[in-house]
């Protein structure tokens, strides 16, 4: 057995594993301080990672809580866009930089319903202004959910839904020969939940109601899960189901009028388990044909529940001139919308829009041509 002496070396594992490969890390490398040698028996040698970048990579690091006013609180909920970062400085981070650009770019551009807000429902009430009885729409509501503001500046999204509505508005009139009323009534439906259809349903109709001849209704026609009232900070009352329940309410008499010019909302009414058959009546046939045949200029819009999560959407789909079929990007798959389409085979004419689609705001899109400041 060799009894000489163990051989003692300075400097740390990895430096001294750098003098024999070239890691690179030369630059990098730092002096560790010495260590008193202990006595006692053999020690594990110790590791350290002494190579160092300019800057940490924040790759598992928590984001640090930032306190924030009202006022940049607000301003966060107008506009929530979130700067790309430059691909070349992070390239290890590139899938999550961009998970969360694709995330913020959702919220503005239709992602989610009041679902996917980042504060809880209870909240955001506590936050937001209190619903209001009258129809005076909440803009800061509308704000927070990315949706358009009446009034407000030509954006990607203002520009992106005049191009919808223009097709929607084509269609109408090529139907209106053999169907005049259906020709004016147009459903809004997805394939699942949260795949955009009521962000969808309230741009539109705002959209249209900036035409110059027309009068637009909104009806929430999702029974199960209304959201419509509260999405624009309105409160609920007597609606649509109400009206077909009980033959001695007037549906005209729960229409409500907003401070948004030629535009009205319908609320769903008070839930009842035999919605679809209300539906299918022929109670039903003869109210929503009178809703489009009360304004010869009046376009009805139904804001439909999921039609592969609840039956009302394939029976509201006979009674309607044409449907706008939202399609969640990267979520509703081909064989959902297949069997959709089969549901709604009703209404001949089915236009699909792609929801929740990612872009690059430095790009040039639909609204970039007016600038930020012009009004529509």
């Amino acid at each position: 057995m060799n009894d000489a002496t163990p051989r003692k070396f300075k400097g740390s594992l990895l430096e001294r594993a750098a003098e024999v490969y070239p890691f690179g890390l030369e630059p990098a490398l730092r002096p560790v301080p010495e260590r008193e040698t202990v006595s006692e028996g053999p020690q594990e040698p110790e590791v350290r990672f002494v190579a160092e970048t300019a800057e940490p990579l924040p790759l598992h690091r928590e984001p640090e809580p930032v306190a924030r006013d009202d006022e940049a609180a607000d301003a966060d909920m107008a506009e929530p866009w979130m700067e790309p970062a430059a691909e070349e400085d992070r390239p290890s981070l590139l899938s999550t930089i961009r998970g969360k650009i694709a995330m913020r770019f959702r919220r503005k551009q239709g992602g989610d319903e009041p679902h996917t807000n980042t504060m809880p429902d209870a909240a955001e009430e506590e936050f937001l202004e209190p619903l209001q009885a009258g129809g005076a729409v909440s803009r800061k509501r509308l704000a927070r959910r990315g949706m358009l503001i009446p009034g407000g500046p030509v954006t990607v999204l203002a520009e992106e839904f005049r191009m919808i509505k223009r097709h929607l508005l084509t269609t109408s009139r090529a139907v209106s020969a053999n169907d005049p009323e259906g020709a004016r009534m147009v459903l809004v439906c997805s394939a699942r939940p949260n795949d955009g259809k009521t962000f969808c349903a309230i741009n539109l109709a705002i959209s249209m109601a900036a035409e110059k001849d027309v009068e637009i209704l909104l009806v929430d026609a999702d029974f199960v899960q209304p959201g419509l009232m509260k999405a624009l900070g309105l409160k609920d009352g007597p609606g649509l189901l109400d009206a077909l329940a009980d033959p001695t309410v007037d549906v005209e008499d729960c229409v409500v009028r907003t401070d948004i010019p030629q535009l009205s909302v319908l609320p769903a009414g008070t839930p009842r388990s035999t919605d679809t058959e209300l539906l299918a009546s022929e109670r039903a046939r003869t109210m929503l044909d009178g809703l489009a045949a009360a304004n010869s200029r009046r376009i009805v819009i139904f804001d439909s529940p999921p039609a592969l999560a609840a039956s009302p959407a394939s029976v509201l789909a006979s009674h309607v001139g044409q449907v706008m079929l939202v399609v969640r990007a990267d979520s509703t798959t081909e064989s959902d919308l297949r069997e959709t389409v089969q549901l709604l085979e009703a209404c001949e004419h089915i236009q699909l829009v792609l929801n929740s689609v990612s872009f690059s705001p430095g790009g040039p899109r639909f609204g970039t041509y007016y600038g930020e400041e012009k009004a529509a």
